[in-house]
């Protein structure tokens, strides 16, 4: 509505002396009339298409204006939304019980309220106005018809002008009410997002159903790439985890499974059915199971002490296939087996990260 109003005063401003004079000749078309127009049957009908063309060309401009302010309010402000249902019938816009609680509701009054405070801002402005202009209207009595009607058309464009702005005021504090007041009425109840998150996602039993399947689904898959795993690192019971390394492939171990627990126990269960090496060494199984992720590959920092248990195991698995000819072996000079490797881990990646992050966050500043 401001955008109208503003854009019809600025119109009227800007077209006032097209305005005056198609006025002036609309005015003069109806009131001159001559006597053989008057008696001659065929004339007035087309001084009255002549009149309304008159009329059209002087409405035209202004009609444009206005359409276009219209449709520029309503995309800066609410954007463009194209929607037939309210032309669909509804019969509860006719029930008066309904129309009565709209107009004595919260909303009824609160719009009964904005609409007063306008009234009465405008009603202010433009009694101020019509004070500081009060010589000049009275000095229109003075002026010649020409003058007074030039004049007087000015000042009635400068009061539209001068009272449409005043609607920039109210804009600008309804605007952002109206906003919020949408985006309250949009907001959900703490029921209703309750209701929309069962629909949505599965009634808190189901969804358990399906992660503990999920669940499932996803050990049975990591038990599955054990016996492929060249060591398994244990804590001894607590912690298992899986590594696999090709050279070709890979540019450093890869863990395929990992777990605490039960889990642990399923994972060496599996390794010694498969003769898979197991390692036991609780530092280095903490690492790696507070460290890696499973797909992953290990830390830089464990690659040197990883590196040193694959070539021990290695060795082992190298010695087990050459078991029953080992004395032989050792007669032709073969290199004895190596030593269990003393591996140094780093304190800090046998620490849990969360453990970690609760320890310093609970330490005093």
């Amino acid at each position: 509505m401001t955008c109208v109003m503003l854009a019809g005063a600025g119109c009227f401003l800007a077209m006032r002396p097209f305005l005056g004079g198609k006025l002036q000749e609309l005015l003069a078309l109806g009131l001159v009339l001559e006597r053989r127009e008057a008696m001659d049957s065929q004339a007035l009908p087309e001084l009255f298409s002549a009149a309304v063309r008159l009329g059209v060309t002087l409405m035209v401009p202004l009609w444009i204006v206005l359409a276009v302010a219209a449709l520029a309010g309503v995309l800066g402000f609410g954007g463009w939304v194209f929607s037939v249902e309210a032309m669909k019938p509804n019969l509860e816009k006719l029930n008066p019980v309904t129309g009565l609680k709209r107009v004595f509701g919260w909303n009824g009054l609160s719009e009964l309220g904005k609409a007063m405070g306008k009234f009465v801002l405008v009603g202010v402005v433009a009694a101020v106005l019509l004070w500081a202009l009060a010589a000049e209207l009275l000095s229109l009595g003075r002026l010649s018809v020409d003058a007074g009607l030039s004049k007087a058309a000015g000042l009635v464009a400068l009061c539209f002008a001068v009272l449409s702005s005043v609607l920039i005021l109210i804009a600008a504090v309804d605007v952002p009410f109206q906003a919020w007041q949408f985006k309250r009425r949009l907001r959900m109840t703490k029921q209703e997002v309750k209701d929309e998150q069962k629909e949505t996602e599965g009634r808190p039993e189901l969804r358990a159903r399906i992660r503990a399947a999920q669940q499932e689904i996803a050990n049975r898959r990591m038990m599955e790439e054990v016996p492929k795993a060249d060591v398994v690192a244990t804590n001894p019971t607590h912690y298992a985890v899986a590594l696999r390394y090709d050279a070709n492939n890979m540019r450093a171990p890869q863990v395929v499974a990992k777990g605490a627990d039960l889990i642990a126990l399923n994972i060496r269960r599996i390794a010694a059915a498969h003769d898979v090496p197991l390692f036991e060494h609780p530092p280095l199984a903490q690492a790696l199971f507070h460290t890696t992720s499973l797909g992953e590959e290990i830390p830089p920092r464990l690659y040197v002490a990883v590196a040193q248990v694959l070539t021990y195991v290695y060795q082992l698995q190298g010695k087990g296939l050459r078991s029953s000819g080992a004395a032989a072996g050792r007669g032709r000079g073969q290199p004895e087996p190596m030593a269990r490797p003393e591996l140094e881990i780093d304190p800090d990646l046998v620490i849990d990260p969360r453990e970690a992050r609760r320890a310093r966050q609970r330490a005093p500043q």
